[in-house]
């Protein structure tokens, strides 16, 4: 993770590791919220003003009854 968290490419981690394929590594790579949060915060479209979604009382309603 620390070598992923440093922006190193998971193909060459797995090289690194000895595996044969990316496969074996990803079960090692467990990405972690702020990881998430980073890659997301990369995919946002410039015109949209960044922050969280915040559910309405009638939305978590609806779902807390499901």
């Amino acid at each position: 993770m620390r070598l992923l968290e440093s922006g190193v490419d998971p193909a060459t981690i797995a090289l690194w590791l000895g595996h044969a394929g990316l496969q074996s590594t990803n079960v090692y790579l467990h990405a972690d919220m702020a990881l998430k949060e980073r890659a997301l915060a990369r995919t946002a479209p410039t015109d949209v003003r960044p922050g969280r979604y915040r559910p309405t009382d009638q939305l978590l309603a609806f779902l807390q009854a499901l």
